[in-house]
């Protein structure tokens, strides 16, 4: 259905909740494709200036648009890096766990995955990106429809596994008594990272694995952690590094591996990138 026909419908859809629901979630889209358009906008004013070696006056010339109007284009549109997450909306994922309370299975979330979700939220709130939370079962397969951030390991449900196995350069292994590694191959090889915090005597570190999926429709955006404080601890980084990490993989999918160090509330104290990025 195109953008014109979806548009009808809901204008002669005869049930007003439904018609009403529809319009909601259209407008979010609409606002999420202009948000983007004002981002290409600026991009595109940049790469005249930087490209064609053309004055911003003569730029605003050819589009039509005093100086003015240009300068605030490139101080008020939303930053580049913005791509990295797609277009918008995006659906923002953490595992749904179960236990035993009074001898009975309860679902929980995890508190630190709880955090990463939040502070997720922040910065696609920064980037004008509108988000949604999502509980991913443990019997998850597939990501939900649309542009998403996973936050999920391969222990906690087979969609990060599914993932996992479009990277040609890192993965996931899980030796030695049942520890789990991230573990390089080829332009990589040889390089393996386990969780600090996991070893025998532990210290306040962990290891955590990004990928950025690019597909015609999606960007696909997977973090996971040894623990869920190295998922923290990827989303710390990216929040300091995203423009360094967009530029020149901007159609490029590409992935990494961060270390980070954290407090006895396992708030995030530092992080730093330890294998990659790789372009893939």
């Amino acid at each position: 259905m195109t953008e014109r026909d979806e548009f009808d419908a809901v204008r002669s859809d005869p049930d007003p909740l439904r018609r009403g629901r529809r319009a909601a979630e259209l407008i979010t889209v609409y606002q999420q494709r202009a948000a983007e358009l004002a981002r290409l906008r600026r991009a595109a004013i940049d790469e005249a200036h930087h490209t064609l070696g053309l004055n911003y006056t003569d730029i605003a010339a050819q589009l039509g648009i005093t100086k003015g109007r240009v300068t605030q284009i490139r101080n008020t549109a939303p930053p580049q890096e913005r791509a990295f997450f797609g277009v918008g909306p995006v659906s923002i994922g953490i595992p749904r766990r179960y236990g035993m309370e009074e001898g009975r299975e309860r679902p929980f979330f995890d508190a630190v995955d709880m955090v990463s979700q939040t502070t997720v939220e922040g910065i696609l709130n920064r980037l004008s990106i509108a988000s949604s939370r999502q509980a991913i079962e443990p019997t998850a397969e597939t990501v939900p429809e649309g542009d998403s951030v996973v936050i999920c390991g391969p222990k906690s449900a087979p969609v990060a596994r599914t993932l996992l196995a479009d990277d040609p350069v890192l993965s996931f292994v899980q030796v030695g008594g049942g520890r789990w590694w991230i573990k390089g191959e080829e332009a990589a090889a040889g390089a393996w990272f386990d969780s600090p915090y996991r070893r025998a005597d532990p210290i306040r570190s962990d290891v955590g694995y990004f990928a950025r999926h690019v597909s015609p429709s999606r960007v696909i955006v997977h973090v996971a952690g040894i623990t869920s404080v190295g998922s923290l601890g990827v989303i710390h980084w990216l929040d300091q590094n995203l423009p360094m990490l967009f530029m020149g993989n901007e159609n490029n999918s590409v992935s990494g591996v961060v270390q980070c160090e954290f407090d006895d509330q396992f708030a995030v104290e530092s992080s730093r990138l330890v294998a990659g990025p790789y372009a893939w």
